[in-house]
């Protein structure tokens, strides 16, 4: 679609986006407002962790959250995630690739961007993004505005351009006038800064810490059967060493590890964050992703070599350094050995993942946008997510 045809729509169409949006004046459900700001509230808070990470027990603490955001920057941020008009021309917008149905990813192996192009790695999740030190699987970004300037503007996803971005929001007298409310004390409301702020602020309130395992872990043992909780010490045992990673609650360490992964048929070896550090020793090296709503993510890894979640799982027990490519040197990280587990407990460890799902804070995607574009044509889900392993 041209240009010059989304110009035409966007004109059509702007008239029944219409005046009567408005930025809300309520935190989002788990958020407390105060002196104007929305603050997190969780019961991971009553508990401390060694460093202020956790070692993988059930009552430990979460690390630093991001918030402080107003109501107003928040809701921003949640039309700006679900408008095309941040493309390029008009047929992508964030949750094109974070999709809510998905877990906030994209059901794919890969991403797909403008004019179909395909992406280099998967999508990954995006709750509890605010939690996160390091962002993109190579940890290139060490905040949610830049990680966001990725994707805006890479060739291969929604190829936008920074001043025909500013240009096309600046034509919306929506945009204007909600971009003046949200950020009324700054000399310019809107701006290429306060998108990427607005953004961040939306992101940053998608919240997942009410599962039924977190709901065993703060006390009520009934929430989980006896396979789930049989997987549960098997993932937190020092055979299987799951935790030492995927560290409790929020399911990550949030370092970078060589796990040693296969690419998919045809690809070339990821060098992954030996690019982003210059660290040889770092070659195949991949942030270790939370785990959290894992169910809803499938495909698995960077590149989404793995289609089930029980195949991701029995990576870790065939071997340590079983798939790295001949005459390939990778420092492969400590914690990979061989477990040797049982297929009765791969099956348990994938049963208690199933636990970690919580969906109880989905924000409400909008009904219309400032634009004036449709917020659901951008992001149809690629497939119908039957997860193998329910929350129910």
């Amino acid at each position: 679609m041209n240009k010059l045809l989304i110009l035409l729509m966007l004109m059509t169409c702007h008239v029944l986006a219409g005046q009567d949006i408005e930025l809300t004046e309520q935190c989002p459900p788990s958020f407390e407002l105060r002196a104007g700001k929305c603050y997190l509230v969780n019961r991971y808070q009553f508990y401390d962790s060694l460093q202020n990470r956790g070692v993988g027990g059930t009552q430990t603490g979460l690390p630093t959250f991001r918030d402080g955001f107003s109501p107003a920057q928040i809701d921003l941020g949640r039309y700006l995630f679900f408008d095309p008009l941040l493309s390029k021309d008009g047929s992508l917008s964030c949750a094109s690739c974070h999709q809510p149905e998905l877990g906030f990813a994209d059901g794919r192996p890969r991403s797909i961007g403008i004019d179909g192009q395909v992406a280099k790695r998967a999508a990954p999740s995006l709750w509890n993004v605010g939690f996160l030190q390091k962002l993109f699987w190579d940890a290139r970004a060490d905040s949610l505005e830049a990680q966001a300037v990725g994707p805006l503007f890479a060739a291969d996803e929604m190829a936008n351009t920074p001043q025909q971005l500013m240009a096309d929001l600046t034509a919306n007298s929506d945009y204007q006038r909600l971009f003046g409310q949200a950020y009324a004390d700054t000399s310019q409301p809107l701006s290429l800064e306060n998108l990427l702020h607005a953004l961040a602020a939306f992101q940053s309130s998608l919240i997942s810490l009410n599962s039924r395992y977190d709901r065993y872990a703060l006390g009520h043992h009934q929430a989980l059967n006896e396979q789930e909780i049989a997987g549960m010490n098997v993932y937190r045992s020092f055979v299987a060493r799951c935790s030492e990673c995927h560290t409790p609650p929020l399911f990550t360490n949030q370092q970078i590890a060589v796990i040693g992964t296969p690419e998919p048929q045809g690809l070339a070896l990821d060098i992954g964050a030996e690019a982003t550090f210059n660290a040889p020793k770092l070659k195949g090296g991949f942030k270790v992703p939370s785990l959290r709503n894992i169910v809803k993510t499938a495909p698995y890894m960077h590149s989404g070599v793995f289609a089930s979640l029980r195949d991701a799982v029995a990576f870790y027990t065939k071997g340590r350094g079983h798939a790295v490519p001949p005459g390939v040197e990778m420092q492969i990280h400590w914690h990979i050995w061989e477990p040797k587990l049982s297929d009765q407990e791969i099956d348990d460890i994938v049963t208690f993942l199933g636990t970690l799902t919580d969906e109880s804070l989905m924000p409400n995607i909008p009904e219309k946008l400032p634009s004036g574009l449709n917020p659901r044509t951008a992001f149809q889900p690629t497939r119908n997510q039957q997860a193998e392993y329910t929350d129910e």
